[in-house]
């Protein structure tokens, strides 16, 4: 374990007492990607346009906005702005693919992932709009051997049928042989032989889940006859000129697929890493999606440009009829849910702020990559954002949405835990400890966050490997992390509780034990930590 000096510590870090004050909007992205290497990339400039409305002041806003949010790694993709249905700001950022540093452009494809959900919801709207469905008839009539007979189609499109995630009932099959390819063929025949129950009644509650899409695409190929593809390229893609916008299923996404026109999704292996890799190189991710092969949530690739010709075709009717496009847009509020914030309507989520009018968006979130397609019905107004590092598009474009209409946002900050992470691992302590003083003169531009600095430790433990990487545990620098954090944050007791664990995997026992109790001091009822001191106790008997 690292000798830090407590006291000495004690006084550098007085200097940041400043990082306990401040938490702005966009927090959850610099916990990925926050970073004080400006000009990190390239930015490639394709188009900016504004109208005469909308003028220099709003464009130098954004320009400024999306500066400060590449320079800080928060943002790798493109944004594209229109008011009226005119482009108003048009810019790409970054590179489609880290690995041979092809840039972002306007036109470049990338996955959609769930925006792929609204061609899905059209296409069942366009049916009840024909009169070949009504949204409240019951699933079993067109799926007859479907086994939830009071889930109707309603519910499914709001996500309020109380289905549980698909991995409840193929994951089973799928580890007892991970060859195996699932399909919406295979759907019906596994969920209807595994009696499991819903998780809620429905229409009482929301869980927004892409098993409800695997359904509607079902009930979409049985009603109209045509392939799920088919039906969409037919009805959709076609009539709103979409020809950049392909069928691309997420097997194929993530393992065969090779473009020099797509941004490749990519991931960062820890959240202090410099360089994200492509997703489709990681093993457990091509694995994954190859064997879970569903259609009717995320099989679409498309480009910003693109998604606007959807838009446009969306509000000019030439997809749904005005009737049909307000009943999308109304909110569906859960039976006993009545004060949910963001709620469905029948394929779009409705915004609960509507300060700047009545906001609706679908977002897209795949592995290493985040996208939204953003409408504000009363002026006018569309963003659509992706970011292939996965930064939180839907968060990005809410707050150019802001800008647009004059609203003042808070800067985007860097991340004060990844800098002295990153620090610590190239440089060593010493030099970590030495930052933090410079980070003070930076408190307007860098934010410091306890849950942070513990979620940096854990993955410096070894505790977090969701995609399955090569173990990389630094486990004294997580110590220094945790003893730093007890530091900035002495009266938290999930900081100490955090550095008691850290000091027991290192095996510092008697400094374990004093890290747990100064966290059931300040928490009392921990059961954790008083179990952790009472096994500690016991293995340490003579």
């Amino acid at each position: 374990m690292p000798k830090l000096q407590l006291e000495r510590l004690r006084d550098t870090l007085k200097a940041l007492a400043w990082g306990t004050q401040h938490s702005y909007g966009i927090a959850a992205s610099m916990h990925r990607r926050g970073s004080s290497r400006l000009a990190w990339l390239p930015v490639l400039i394709f188009l900016t346009l504004f109208s005469s409305r909308y003028g220099f002041g709003q464009q130098a806003a954004l320009d400024e906005d999306f500066r400060i949010l590449v320079e800080n790694w928060q943002f790798n993709g493109g944004v594209l702005i229109t008011q009226s249905g005119k482009v108003v700001y048009e810019k790409s950022f970054g590179y489609a693919d880290f690995s041979d540093h092809r840039l972002n452009t306007p036109d470049v494809q990338f996955p959609i992932a769930s925006i792929s959900k609204l061609l899905t919801a059209t296409g069942i709207l366009q049916l009840a709009q024909a009169g070949k469905l009504h949204i409240d008839d019951p699933v079993t009539d067109y799926l007859p051997t479907f086994p939830y007979r009071e889930i109707k189609l309603r519910h499914l499109l709001s996500h309020k049928s109380g289905l549980p995630s698909y991995n409840t009932y193929f994951d089973p099959l799928w580890h007892a042989s991970q060859e195996r390819v699932f399909t919406n063929a295979d759907f019906l025949s596994v969920v209807s032989a595994s009696h499991i129950p819903l998780l809620y009644a429905p229409g009482d509650k929301e869980n927004y889940d892409n098993i409800n899409y695997i359904v509607l695409a079902l009930v979409l190929e049985k009603v109209s006859g045509e392939p799920y593809p088919d039906y969409i390229e037919k009805h959709i893609l076609r009539p709103a000129d979409m020809h950049d916008t392909k069928f691309i299923p997420l097997p194929l996404q993530y393992n065969e697929f090779d473009s020099k026109t797509f941004a490749y999704p990519h991931i960062y292996a820890h959240p202090y890493s410099d360089t994200p890799v492509r997703a489709n190189t990681v093993p457990y991710i091509r694995q994954y999606w190859h064997s879970y092969a569903f259609s009717g949530f995320g099989d679409y690739v498309s480009t910003m440009r693109d998604l606007l010709k959807f838009d446009t075709a969306f509000r000019r009717g030439l997809l749904l009829g005005k009737l049909m496009q307000e009943l999308a847009y109304t909110p569906i509020v859960p039976r006993l849910e009545p004060k949910k914030t963001d709620v469905f309507g029948l394929g779009w989520e409705i915004e609960p702020d509507s300060v700047l009018g009545h906001v609706v968006y679908h977002s897209g979130g795949a592995t290493g990559l985040s996208c939204v397609l953003l409408r504000n019905l009363t002026r006018d107004q569309t963003v659509i954002v992706f970011d292939n590092t996965h930064s939180n598009a839907h968060e990005i474009a809410s707050r150019a949405l802001k800008i647009l209409n004059g609203q003042a946002v808070a800067a985007p900050r860097k991340s004060a835990a990844r800098l002295y992470v990153q620090t610590l691992l190239k440089d060593g302590p010493d030099a970590a400890h030495q930052l933090l003083p410079t980070l003070r003169n930076e408190a307007g531009t860098v934010e410091l966050s306890e849950d942070e600095m513990n979620s940096m430790a854990y993955e410096l433990m070894g505790a977090n490997n969701y995609y399955h990487l090569p173990e990389d545990i630094h486990l004294d620098a997580a110590i220094d992390v945790l003893h730093t954090n007890t530091v900035l944050f002495p009266q938290s007791w999930n900081v100490w509780d955090s550095y008691g664990e850290a000091l027991r995997k290192g095996n510092h026992i008697p400094e374990s034990l004093d890290a747990y109790r100064r966290s059931l001091a300040l928490k009392p009822d921990s059961e954790g930590a008083k179990k952790a001191i009472t096994e500690m106790q016991e293995t340490s008997k003579p």
